[in-house]
């Protein structure tokens, strides 16, 4: 697992620092407008995504064998639904356009929906990557492929092709991910019309999608009611905030999550080391991403002026506030794992759409506050869900409540302190310094990282003593060659 983790998280590392750098320069010759009429796309392209790949990816990564037929069936049934959705999206176009009363939607959908035709060139050599723990293979693929698309994105936009330079680049980049794939998986594309023998594999992707899409909705609902009422620049702030608040979350958590659930699959019969598996995970996750939420609290504003520029200041609000949830979407990530692993996704779903219909609720009713009220509409619905999905995941794994509290205890301690240290260091640091963006975060930054690393070192934590040695060690190899 540790392997495993560790190119899933230099993967994911790469990728958001990558994005987040490609972000910078597009959002210096983009508009927040551009973003927002993207993402008010995406609201429905994504949904439809998750039909057309119809949870048979995952299937096939969870399940104790995989034939050659299997994912020819898989194939064949991802190429039609995507024909098919193309179809939808080209004919509803103009509707489209006349609903946001902006024709330019017309053509931006029907160019964006293409990828629905090829996607299942990406999807099925990924979930073989996936299954066979080609971690390394992945991370390569991942980055990469990001970079073609990213450099398509800021060609088109510095020649001034504004959204268009973001449609594109993502097809882009999904052709130039299927090119690598395809060789490195050693996959030709088969057909197959055997559905009785695929049978288990769908019925478990329907769970897998049916949970999916619901989860899709829940995080995209804000963005589709802020299109509606506050408009595509609300829009485009609101998720500058809310990508970036996402983020360590993304690299670290989604790191982990990935290689957890395909090592729970494995062992899910031995609840044991599941159960081991999912406090362990949780600890060290706590321990390395936490850092991050506690310095947002104080690099917000400074953080989003010095990078993305005045004009994307408001976004500073939601991206603080959104630190705030970093705990329960902690524990609703991997609770997630748990269940996926242990086939409950049929218990899951009822939360799910719970949690979205009171997600599009507390956002209708925060509205009058703006972007910042968005943000604790979000904060709170990320309470009920991570403590209802922990709660089904215990009934799986036959273990305690009170597990996530012992594994995140260290990390809370740990960054109790650095939240004391950055609060002294904010108030004893002179206005020269606090009225500079770049000096104000680098001095921040250096000092809670050095505390934060010192404390992590020495302080007896026994959970966290073979970590820590670990870390010692690496140390004094690092120190030696040197």
């Amino acid at each position: 697992m540790r392997h495993g983790i560790a190119w899933m998280f230099v993967g994911n590392t790469g990728r958001q620092v990558l994005t987040f750098l490609f972000g910078i320069v597009l959002a210096r010759l983009l508009a927040p407008e551009d973003f927002g009429i993207l993402l008010t796309i995406q609201v429905f392209t994504g949904l439809a995504g998750f039909v057309a790949g119809g949870g048979m990816g995952q299937a096939l990564v969870r399940a104790k064998e995989a034939t050659k037929q299997d994912y020819d069936i898989v194939f064949t049934l991802q190429l039609g639904i995507g024909c098919l959705i193309y179809a939808g999206f080209f004919f509803a176009a103009p509707w489209f356009a006349k609903w946001y009363d902006t024709p330019l939607y017309a053509d931006l959908l029907r160019v964006s929906a293409l990828s629905f035709i090829f996607r299942p060139l990406v999807n099925l050599p990924a979930s073989m990557l996936y299954r066979n723990m080609r971690y390394k293979a992945q991370t390569i693929v991942g980055i990469t492929s990001l970079l073609v698309s990213s450099g398509t994105s800021i060609l088109m936009a510095w020649l001034g092709y504004g959204v268009w330079s973001l449609i594109w680049g993502g097809i882009a980049g999904a052709a130039f991910s299927a090119a690598l794939m395809i060789p490195l998986t050693r996959w030709r594309p088969g057909f197959s019309l055997e559905f009785r023998r695929g049978r288990d594999i769908a019925r478990y992707g329907i769970l897998v999608s049916a949970n999916d899409i619901v989860g899709y909705l829940h995080n995209q609902v804000s963005i589709f009611i802020l299109s509606r009422t506050l408009g595509p620049t609300s829009v485009g702030l609101f998720n500058k905030g809310k990508s970036l608040a996402t983020m360590p979350h993304s690299f670290i958590t989604g790191s982990v999550y990935h290689v957890l659930f395909r090592a729970m699959a494995a062992e899910q019969d031995n609840l044991d080391k599941c159960r081991y598996l999912f406090f362990r995970s949780i600890a060290l996750v706590a321990v390395y991403a936490t850092p991050f939420y506690i310095g947002l609290l104080w690099l917000s504003e400074p953080f989003i002026r010095g990078i993305y520029g005045e004009k994307w200041v408001a976004a500073a609000g939601p991206l603080m506030i959104l630190a705030f949830a970093w705990p329960f979407w902690l524990m609703d990530n991997l609770s997630g794992a748990v269940l996926a692993a242990q086939n409950w996704l049929g218990r899951e779903l009822p939360v799910q759409i719970a949690t979205l219909i009171i997600t599009a609720l507390g956002i209708t009713i925060a509205l009058p506050y703006g972007i910042e009220g968005v943000a604790w509409a979000i904060v709170g619905v990320a309470v009920y869900s991570a403590f209802h999905l922990y709660w089904l995941a215990t009934r799986c794994l036959r273990a305690k409540l009170s597990g996530f509290f012992k594994a995140v205890a260290p990390a809370a301690v740990l960054n109790g302190l650095l939240a004391l240290v950055l609060f002294s260091a904010d108030s004893t640091l002179p206005a020269s310094v606090t009225e500079n963006d770049f000096a104000y975060m680098a001095l921040m930054g250096a000092t809670g990282g050095l505390i934060y690393i010192v404390s992590f070192l020495y302080l007896p934590f026994r959970s966290l003593g073979a970590e820590r040695e670990r870390w010692k060690i690496k140390l004094k190899l690092a120190k030696a060659a040197a």
